[in-house]
């Protein structure tokens, strides 16, 4: 087993599945199963998602709201998603915790470093909800920061394309991908991978990041088990 401990970081717009909006529940419950495949060896799994399939707050500040206003707002879907993900993973008969940055006691515990840890230690996958608590960063930054606090071996980044490349797969058929390349040549390309703030924290812990596809079924499991899947962005 190549890491005993990860930080899995999701989007919401992952969630959404096939619709405009929103949480798909077939697309809750495959991520549930994949995760499972990795707890059940043994595997020690804290997730950060997004908030974007339900509101996001720079999208908000750019139609007139408040940023603060809508960044408060965008950590509230964070939990929402956290929510139905704790859900489907409890379905799949997992153990569970859901930390939160901002303090909502009836429905999530506040997020404390050391309860994080002794919770990851017993076996339950730990969620953390609201991002940093901090408007102006985003759920990228607060994977980072997490990650580093609860010294994960490595964050997980999953997406729907299956690596880093030289351009947008999506748009450029040229576009080349990358096995493995060093934080310094992402800067220096101008690659985007996650925002300026999550990747300079990132090099700086000496934290690396795997970009993968999410959506593509065991992935996530060849990772923990040491194939090459995706992208490896080391120092």
């Amino acid at each position: 087993m190549k890491f005993k401990r990860v930080l899995l970081k999701l989007s919401g717009e992952a969630l959404m599945g096939d619709r405009q909006y929103g949480i798909d529940p077939k697309r809750l419950a495959d991520y549930a199963a994949e995760i499972k495949k990795i707890v059940d060896k043994g595997v020690e799994v804290a997730i950060v998602i997004g908030g974007g399939n339900i509101f996001r707050g720079l999208a908000g500040a750019s139609n007139g709201m408040d940023r603060v206003q809508g960044d408060h707002m965008g950590m509230l879907a964070t939990v929402i998603n956290g929510l139905a993900l704790q859900g489907a993973l409890e379905d799949s008969g997992m153990q569970t915790r859901l930390l939160t940055a901002i303090k909502m006691e009836e429905i999530a515990e506040p997020f404390i470093k050391r309860r994080a840890v002794r919770h990851l230690e017993k076996g339950r996958v730990v969620i953390f909800g609201a991002g940093t608590g901090n408007p102006y960063f985003t759920t990228d930054t607060a994977a980072v920061l997490r990650a580093v606090e609860i010294q994960a071996d490595v964050i997980l980044k999953g997406t729907r394309v299956d690596g880093v490349y030289t351009a947008d797969p999506e748009k450029d058929k040229n576009a080349v991908k990358f096995d493995e390349i060093t934080f310094k040549d992402v800067m220096k390309k101008g690659l985007k991978i996650m925002d300026m703030t999550a990747f300079t924290l990132s090099e700086e812990n000496k934290l690396p990041i795997i970009i993968f596809d999410m959506n593509k079924e065991d992935n996530l499991n060849k990772i923990i088990s040491g194939e090459n899947i995706g992208t490896l962005v080391d120092i």
